[in-house]
């Protein structure tokens, strides 16, 4: 059973930047107090589930801002690591602004810094409502920003130009943040985790054979399986995973333009065609991840020629 879903995107998005329902454009310190506010309702949230169901399995889900390193050395690992959990910008768009109260009861430093006058004051009492036991922590994971170590600290890396990209313009494929998304938060919060959602958006249509040919996310899919199993060979204590999505459904404000699913729904008529990658993943499952394996002629997480 699952709790609070993305408050980076319902807040960002909703009352933000305002692309999202309910379509407001606070200024920075209101939308600070709707955060603050959605966190207190997760806190009692948890509790009232807890109260009326006791056995419940209880988690929090974030919308993960990823960082993976430009290469395996040591130094840009680590730069990778403190910069998924930094708060680098006046936004929402961060990882520990979200987890850190609902997991140690606090705010982060830096971004109690760069807010500065601009961050109400609330009731330390709050926090004790924020801070509720949790099962596991869900992590959406569908891409990650690259860094590299520098003398300035952790450095963004552009994304080259025409690299690969989904349907969706904000998502680079960078299957190895199945990897380092579960690492870095096993490290951090030390709780169980669910991949609760991973997939890609691909323009989807039915072919002249009657069937929907979607290899892009079969190989995005199949790439960051095995980096999962890489993950779960290192520690990561990753619970479950789940595929976004069954269906194509009705995605925010791009309502029905992106496809994310495994059956292909013909809007009009309401048919579902399932596609390529729902008979692979079956496949998956009935081998419980044995055709994962195999001789590749590329590296995991290598998507370029060069």
């Amino acid at each position: 059973m699952g709790d609070t879903n993305e408050p980076q995107c319902y807040i960002g998005f909703g009352v933000g930047s305002g692309i999202h329902a309910p379509g407001l454009r606070l200024e920075f310190t209101e939308t600070l107090v709707a955060a603050h506010n959605s966190l207190r309702a997760h806190g009692l949230g948890v509790s009232a589930l807890r109260a009326s169901v006791p056995n419940a399995r209880v988690g929090y889900v974030l919308a993960t801002q990823l960082c993976r390193p430009s290469s395996e050395r040591a130094v840009d690992i680590e730069a990778a690591r403190a910069a998924t959990f930094a708060v680098r910008d006046r936004t929402h768009w961060n990882n520990t602004w979200w987890t850190d109260p609902v997991v140690f009861g606090r705010y982060p430093a830096d971004g109690l810094e760069l807010f500065g006058a601009a961050m109400p004051s609330f009731p330390s009492s709050d926090f004790r409502d924020i801070q509720q036991p949790l099962d596991f922590l869900g992590l959406n994971i569908y891409r990650a920003d690259t860094y590299r170590a520098s003398e300035g600290g952790p450095e963004l890396m552009p994304v080259p130009p025409g690299y690969p990209r989904s349907g969706v313009d904000w998502q680079p494929i960078t299957p190895d943040a199945m990897y380092y998304g579960p690492r870095f938060f096993q490290d951090r919060y030390g709780l169980d985790q669910w991949i609760t959602e991973n997939g890609l958006s691909t323009r989807d249509q039915i072919f002249l054979d009657g069937k929907v040919h979607d290899p892009q996310r079969i190989d995005y899919l199949h790439r960051c399986l095995l980096e999962l199993r890489r993950a779960l060979r290192d520690g990561a204590q990753v619970k479950g995973y789940l595929a976004w999505s069954l269906l194509d459904n009705f995605e925010w404000a791009d309502g029905y333009k992106q496809r994310f699913g495994l059956v292909y729904v013909d809007y009009a008529s309401q048919q579902r065609v399932p596609k390529d990658s729902f008979h692979w993943y079956q496949r998956v499952i009935e081998t419980r991840g044995a055709s994962l394996a195999g001789e590749f002629a590329l590296p995991i997480t290598r998507v370029t020629a060069g």
